[in-house]
């Protein structure tokens, strides 16, 4: 480790980094079960507020900073359970809560009321939130299952 210049010597200690393979050894099954089920639920309260704030305007043109709000902090949740977990697919329940939730809110209400939905960019509006809030968590994903 650390051994990119021959001249100097190493600067990381390999007894002191964390290996991929004991990530969540250190814990309690029922500690990983309670964070990844509040990781969860943040994943819901994370596409609930993305979609709530969505429409968002300054002045007249549509701003969407809640989908990039939600795509970070869903980036930080995936990054979070990959903490606990040393399965990427488990860590990834933010994530997939994040996106059931946002296919729920794309379906009309009982009284006919949409979440999602008008003329012109709000008729995007959606794609704009999957596409920015689902790809840093991806990223994060992805690299972890690359290195991994």
């Amino acid at each position: 480790m650390g051994a990119r210049l021959p001249s100097r010597p190493a600067r990381q200690r390999p007894e002191l980094s964390r290996r991929s393979e004991n990530v969540g050894e250190a814990t309690s099954p029922a500690f990983r079960v309670v964070v990844l089920t509040l990781l969860g639920v943040d994943g819901v309260i994370s596409a609930v507020l993305g979609a709530a704030f969505l429409q968002s305007r300054v002045g007249s043109n549509l701003v969407p900073v809640s989908a990039l709000l939600s795509g970070l902090a869903n980036g930080a949740l995936v990054w979070a359970g990959l903490q606990v977990s040393s399965s990427a697919r488990v860590a990834a329940l933010p994530l997939w809560t994040w996106l059931v939730t946002v296919a729920i809110l794309s379906f009309g209400g009982p009284g006919g009321g949409m979440v999602f939905g008008g003329p012109g960019v709000d008729a995007i509006s959606p794609l704009i939130l999957l596409v920015v809030g689902a790809l840093p968590p991806a990223v994060v994903l992805w690299r972890r299952v690359r290195r991994g």
